[in-house]
């Protein structure tokens, strides 16, 4: 018998500090909305829940549900968020998704999910800019918690070297420009051009 998929739910991470962009970056608008609203409404639509992953200090957004970093995993970047999300919902798996990525859509999210393999760690698109495991974009798996945890506490805090020390189901992307993110005013200008309001 087929051991039945846990439940999903998504996670916006939106607890950076934006330092290079000098503006909060969930909040730039590239498809007529801020892009906190344009992740979460992709979301929603496969997801039994979505939260904001944000840090502790800051405001939550409209009605969003949120997840603050919790005192052992604060100041560890999106690896804290997500382990943070993971310790307060043990029960489920999570679609994690960065809020700059302006070129993801719904087929994205689909790939991951008709392709996802949830008896690994995580389910991963392939970076078209170095192949390596792209993790702000992925399906966690709930049931690896203890196994990152582990990582965690022996030094590892980026999202990406954990997965390349797990057992990761990896995807090519269909579009190569899927996960292109944005990080100074001069990116956002020209990744703006070429978005379309929804």
């Amino acid at each position: 018998m087929k051991a039945t998929k846990p439940k999903i739910f998504g996670l916006i991470l939106a607890g950076g500090y934006s330092r290079r962009m000098g503006q909060d970056k969930s909040l730039l608008e590239f498809h007529g909305k801020p892009q906190i609203e344009y992740i979460y409404d992709l979301l929603q639509k496969c997801c039994g829940q979505v939260f904001l992953s944000k840090r502790a200090d800051q405001k939550t957004y409209k009605n969003i549900p949120f997840i603050n970093d919790v005192n052992e995993f604060a100041d560890h970047g999106p690896l804290g968020g997500i382990l943070s999300a993971m310790k307060e919902y043990p029960d489920a798996s999570w679609i994690i998704m960065a809020c700059d990525l302006p070129f993801v859509t719904e087929e994205t999210i689909q790939t991951l999910l008709v392709q996802r393999d949830p008896q690994k760690t995580a389910t991963a698109f392939i970076s078209t800019q170095d192949a390596l495991p792209e993790p702000l974009c992925a399906v966690w798996e709930g049931h690896a918690y203890d196994s990152i945890l582990k990582l965690f506490n022996e030094g590892i805090h980026c999202p990406r070297k954990i997965l390349i020390k797990s057992n990761v189901c990896l995807l090519q992307q269909t579009n190569p420009h899927w996960l292109d993110n944005v990080n100074t005013p001069q990116e956002y200008e020209q990744i703006k051009n070429k978005t379309k309001p929804c």
